[in-house]
């Protein structure tokens, strides 16, 4: 195993932003950090990329990765945006919250469907605007960013850059954010009426419900 190229973000933002670009514009795929939990990361538009995160991940083909965004306006340019979906980005961006909504027409047909949208089938794409300043840094300058967390399908993610890397194989762009100990994100399927929790996560259905959305809770696993 390659020793991968670890960037310390709190030394220099910068430089971690400029190369994560790079990295992503040529077709690679990066590990970095968000307020949840360390994240594997390519653009959406290149399928080598991709391909290479679920090899990584030993993820199957039929569950596919939200998109991470700079600010509303690129989720907007994804998705159509119905009032629940505008309730919920009002409430709850940026943070930790999936949404997963009708994909606009004349839309990127390489963007990618949400965890959990696919059963329905349909033009779909799952959306989150994260709380983290590096993150949409690097997303305001290639645009939307296919992301997972970065661990093996089935096992925990690892809180640390190092262990996130280990995971995944080595041989990488790893942006060292220090410890990531929060819960993954919450996803919401608007495609449903009521809206359907796919995922549970740092936001509850109380949470929704209180936020005028009502919701269908995940079933149990």
């Amino acid at each position: 195993m390659s020793e991968s190229l670890t960037l310390d973000v709190g030394a220099d933002p910068a430089a971690a932003v400029a190369a994560a670009v790079r990295a992503l514009s040529n077709g690679g795929v990066v590990v970095l950090p968000t307020e949840t939990v360390y994240g594997v990361a390519a653009l959406p538009s290149c399928r080598n990329a991709i391909e290479e995160v679920f090899r990584r991940k030993g993820r199957p083909p039929e569950r596919l990765v939200a998109v991470l965004v700079a600010d509303d306006n690129q989720a907007r340019a994804l998705v159509e945006a119905d009032d629940r979906f505008e309730h919920l980005a009002t409430a709850f961006w940026p943070g930790p919250l999936t949404v997963v909504g009708h994909r606009r027409s004349g839309g990127d047909d390489d963007l990618f469907l949400g965890d959990g949208a696919t059963e329905r089938g349909g033009a779909t794409v799952g959306v989150r605007w994260p709380d983290h300043d590096l993150v949409r840094s690097i997303a305001a300058e290639v645009g939307p960013i296919a992301t997972t967390s970065a661990n093996r399908t089935g096992q925990p993610t690892p809180d640390t850059a190092a262990g996130a890397a280990a995971a995944l194989g080595g041989d990488l762009l790893v942006l060292d954010g220090g410890p990531c100990t929060g819960e993954p994100s919450t996803v919401v399927d608007l495609t449903d009426h009521p809206a359907r929790v796919v995922r549970r996560g740092a936001i509850t259905e109380s949470d929704l419900e209180q936020a005028g959305i009502s919701v269908e809770a995940a079933e149990q696993r």
